[in-house]
């Protein structure tokens, strides 16, 4: 289910609980309605609206937080990129299989995270790669064709010291690398905890059905409910998006990493 799809439910189920307190109302015995037990009711509807704003504002610090961790380390593995690859070109002709093919990952891994933008030109790399999920950042492709960069550069015969320890440093940026990526692939999962969102939902059902006991019944009223409940989908479409940062509309951007192609391609 997509982040559109969820936050259209929640904006439908927030309705039709209200929709349940404005039908139930008229059936309520008349000491149900009287003035203590309304302002009771709204003093359980303040509290909820409390908690429920508490932990909606700490749901969106969260995914912002996810969402600007991600955007950095990107940044950072598109720089670790530019790195290794001036640490091949330092070593010489040698490394240009290896070079060639941390090229076409680049490409590749830039095609296809960010498949809703247009692919870098050129027919060096493999354009479209096999599915296993939405973002692709964890596909065998790339993971292998990295794989293969560093097993060429392990099979180098340095001549000399310095050839040496150019190689030992490219192999050392490999490895670290690697984690980046893993890294920025268990962050791009999310961290929202499903039975935590439930529990929000829940209250947010129970606070709507509140409302649609106490309000009025005229026009006016049903619209400012209408709005409160667009509102608070719109937040959960917001923390969904946020939280995961390679899929819906709010997505980490691109540039470092085709600024970093640029550079493996001069």
């Amino acid at each position: 289910m997509t982040e559109l799809e969820t936050s259209v439910i929640v904006f439908l189920c927030l309705l039709a609980a209200t929709g349940l307190g404005v039908f139930v109302r008229p059936l309520l015995p008349e000491e149900h309605k009287a003035h203590e037990t309304v302002q009771l009711l709204k003093l359980v509807v303040g509290m909820l609206v409390t908690f429920a704003a508490l932990v909606l504002g700490l749901l969106t610090a969260s995914s912002k937080a996810v969402f600007d961790t991600t955007t950095t380390d990107i940044r950072t593995y598109a720089a670790a990129l530019i790195q290794l690859d001036n640490s091949l070109r330092e070593y010489g002709p040698d490394t240009g299989a290896a070079r060639r093919v941390l090229r076409a990952y680049t490409a590749a891994a830039i095609a296809s995270t960010w498949a809703q933008e247009p692919p870098p030109p050129g027919d060096y790399y493999q354009k479209t790669l096999p599915s296993y999920g939405t973002d692709n950042l964890d596909s065998r492709v790339l993971g292998a064709m990295l794989e293969r960069a560093q097993r060429y550069t392990r099979e180098l015969k340095p001549p000399d010291e310095l050839h040496q320890k150019l190689a030992e440093e490219a192999l050392g940026r490999f490895d670290r690398l690697i984690q980046q990526r893993w890294k920025i692939v268990e962050e791009a999962r999310g961290s929202a905890s499903s039975p935590f969102d439930r529990i929000l939902v829940f209250w947010l059902l129970v606070i709507f059905l509140c409302f649609g006991l106490i309000a009025p019944r005229n026009a006016l009223a049903m619209v400012t409910i209408m709005l409160g409940a667009l509102s608070i989908a719109s937040t959960v479409l917001v923390i969904l998006d946020l939280d995961t940062p390679f899929a819906g509309t709010i997505v980490v951007p691109s540039q470092s990493m085709r600024d970093a192609l640029g550079y493996l391609n001069r």
